[in-house]
């Protein structure tokens, strides 16, 4: 579920940064259960094209594609590096990173989104490559765990908005538990400048690096390498990209 941002709509003030977690975004959300109906809602309108998932900034998507691309290849392939066996999309919808970042480098993908009709859509998507697609799972993350010691790399791109803190933070731990040996999780997400907004017409929250720095650490794993996202448009919201691998002591 790809969501780009732009600067010039109407946000709520941030938050003081200093917020205690867990009670951060509830200060912006009305309700957690109706946050997350809203969100559902919002995406039954949304096509299942490559257009949809773009929100409407088609035009950044081989950007997009190209620095994660470049990214993923620092973490992947070498010695002390994450295998190329297996990676999970994870808020894949149609499956525009499975094609365009992780097919090229990993033997098979998993997918994991909420929406039925994004996942239906996956195999018209991947042309040819949908036999490489091992397994589809049709579950919100708060309600996802993976499976233990599965993954290469689980790549989380544009959908940690769509999560409280609270369900983020142990979604973190739960993916920790899905990496093999040396596997590492990528989140890429929308950055907020400061402190944490909410995007009403979809639901999500978009948090600032210390914010997600304090989740990231709480969760019990350590940073690897942050890079911003280069590119695009001043009036879009910063987007970075963040590496993580099992801290020590963290079996």
């Amino acid at each position: 579920m790809d969501r780009i941002r732009c600067d010039t709509k109407k946000q709520h003030p941030p938050l003081l940064s200093h917020v205690k977690l867990y009670a951060l975004t509830s200060q912006v959300i009305n309700g957690e259960m109706q946050f997350y109906a809203r969100a559902k809602h919002f995406y039954r309108d949304v096509p299942a094209t490559e257009e949809g998932m773009m929100g409407d900034y088609i035009e950044l998507s081989n950007t997009d594609v190209e620095s994660s691309r470049e990214f993923l290849r620092k973490f992947v392939g070498g010695v002390g590096k994450a295998g190329t066996n297996r990676a999970l999309d994870c808020g894949s919808g149609i499956g525009r990173i499975s094609k365009h970042v992780l097919l090229p480098v990993f033997k098979s993908v998993e997918l994991v989104d909420m929406m039925e009709n994004f996942l239906a859509e996956v195999p018209n998507y991947l042309q040819g490559k949908e036999d490489r697609v091992e397994m589809y799972y049709c579950k919100s993350l708060q309600e996802f765990t993976p499976a233990p010691q599965r993954y290469d790399v689980i790549w989380i791109q544009w959908v940690s908005g769509y999560l409280t803190d609270k369900d983020l933070l142990e979604f973190l731990i739960r993916c920790q538990n899905g990496l093999k040996a040396n596997g590492v999780i990528i989140l890429k997400d929308n950055v907020a400048r400061e402190g944490c907004t909410l995007d009403c017409l979809d639901s999500s929250v978009i948090r600032d690096l210390n914010i997600l720095h304090s989740l990231i650490e709480m969760s019990g794993l350590t940073i690897l390498r942050e890079e911003r996202q280069e590119g695009f448009p001043e009036q879009c919201v910063p987007v970075w990209m963040l590496a993580m691998q099992k801290g020590p002591g963290h079996s």
